[in-house]
């Protein structure tokens, strides 16, 4: 499928999907609950239904009604064999959490996806999981298919080379199953949806800031999380789409109502701040252990940054579309350490640079990012990839273009947000 996106402002009011990220999560812990989750504003798409599906193999009742899901957990040891492969579609997450839940497990089970993961390293996942007892077989070492086998698992200490919310969950999830206590320090801090569903869960878990930025969490096992009820917030980083759109678009008026606005998620705000952008917060409130408010963006003229450092945690889903408001900023905006971008759902710095330069504008990769040299986006016909994110920042770039711009392949979207395209027509 391809989508014409055509220039113009961003004005109106959006209330974005359900979180993904603790979506997930829900699913995920929910299954290995003692008693019953039950959560509102659940994300329903094709990356979230492939963890509902994949946890129903293992067992657990999942029920999903309209934007509401029931998961009838069967207790931390109460996952059965699967009799099929799982299959986890797109989802990176549901792979990499799984893994950390099925070493806990006395069974083999194999974790495939589609073509883009397994192309996606999983051996960062393996390495600690090995180190607490679980058995692993990868491909080549480190891609999917994967075959698990779990058992009594040891607590670590485990130091992260790099941040990584996925990684970092793994071990914690798989921490649950463990006697005593395992903890991970990450070099700077990542998103924390994990950590907060546990608390909320009643898990053992401790957060303690270290010297230099760095984070250390404490998850004591075994330990069984507790059926609970919440709200999922609004995504930030679908949302942030039309944030960026609307900050980069003079003209622009846009409303995001109950978005989640947790700070390990904030990095876009912050750096469209830092790039002039006019940004309202308010009605600031807690939903389902996470904080959310109401966002109001109008349009400005953009100057171009520096993006590095601790901020890449925070924003690295959002650094495709930051690249297109980078296009229409002045000056130059520069990426540094955000080599994870390559690979993710497609090698982004790649996708990015190619497509910017498509459109007419000034753009060289860096190994671990890349620089936007700002002005105008002309328009034209660009590729997606099969990269979700790249697709919906290009067709944001529709938006901020003279000309307009076509989007190959944009059935990646549904992985995601379904609903991108309806809102991208309606908020106009």
């Amino acid at each position: 499928m391809t989508l014409l996106v055509l220039p113009g402002p961003v004005r109106g009011r959006l209330r974005p999907p359900g979180d993904k990220s603790v979506s997930h999560r829900v699913v995920l812990l929910g299954g290995i609950a003692e008693g019953v989750v039950v959560a509102r504003g659940f994300l329903v798409a094709a990356d979230t239904m492939a963890t509902v599906r994949c946890m129903r193999a293992l067992g657990v009742d999942v029920e999903v009604t309209g934007e509401s899901v029931r998961v009838a957990g069967r207790g931390l040891y109460g996952l059965r064999a699967p009799r099929h492969v799982l299959d986890v579609g797109n989802s990176g997450t549901t792979i990499r959490l799984l893994c950390g839940i099925l070493s806990g497990h006395p069974f083999e089970a194999t974790l495939t996806g589609d073509d883009s993961i397994r192309r996606r390293p999983m051996d960062r996942v393996i390495r600690p999981l090995q180190k607490m007892g679980a058995s692993f077989e990868a491909h080549l070492g480190r891609f999917a298919p994967l075959r698990v086998r779990g058992g009594v698992l040891r607590a670590i200490r485990y130091a992260l080379p790099i941040p990584s919310a996925q990684v970092k969950s793994a071990i914690l999830l798989a921490g649950l199953y463990a006697e005593g206590e395992t903890a991970v320090t990450e070099p700077q801090p990542s998103r924390d949806h994990t950590e907060r569903l546990l608390e909320a869960m009643g898990a053992s878990l401790t957060v303690r800031d270290l010297e230099g930025g760095s984070r250390e969490i404490t998850v004591r096992g075994p330990t069984q999380p507790q059926g609970v009820g919440l709200d999922i917030p609004g995504d930030l980083s679908s949302a942030a789409f039309f944030l960026v759109g609307a900050a980069a678009k003079p003209g622009s008026d846009l409303v995001v109502e109950r978005v989640g606005l947790n700070p390990t998620r904030t990095g876009v705000l912050d750096v469209l701040r830092t790039m002039g952008a006019h940004i309202e917060v308010t009605e600031l409130d807690e939903q389902g252990g996470e904080p959310v408010g109401t966002l109001r963006v109008r349009g400005a003229r953009l100057r171009g940054v520096q993006i590095s450092g601790g901020l890449i945690p925070r924003l690295v889903d959002e650094l495709p579309v930051l690249a297109v408001a980078a296009a229409v900023a002045e000056g130059e905006t520069v990426v540094r350490d955000a080599s994870e971008l390559r690979v993710k759902e497609s090698d982004r710095i790649s996708a990015i640079v190619r497509n910017l330069r498509t459109l007419g504008v000034k753009a060289e990769e860096l190994p671990d990012g890349f620089v936007v040299r700002g002005g105008r986006i002309r328009g034209g016909v660009v590729e997606s990839g099969g990269d979700h994110r790249i697709a919906m920042a290009f067709a944001v770039a529709g938006r901020l273009s003279e000309e307009g711009v076509r989007v190959v392949d944009t059935d990646c979207i549904a992985t995601s947000f379904p609903e991108f395209e309806a809102w991208l027509r309606s908020l106009s």
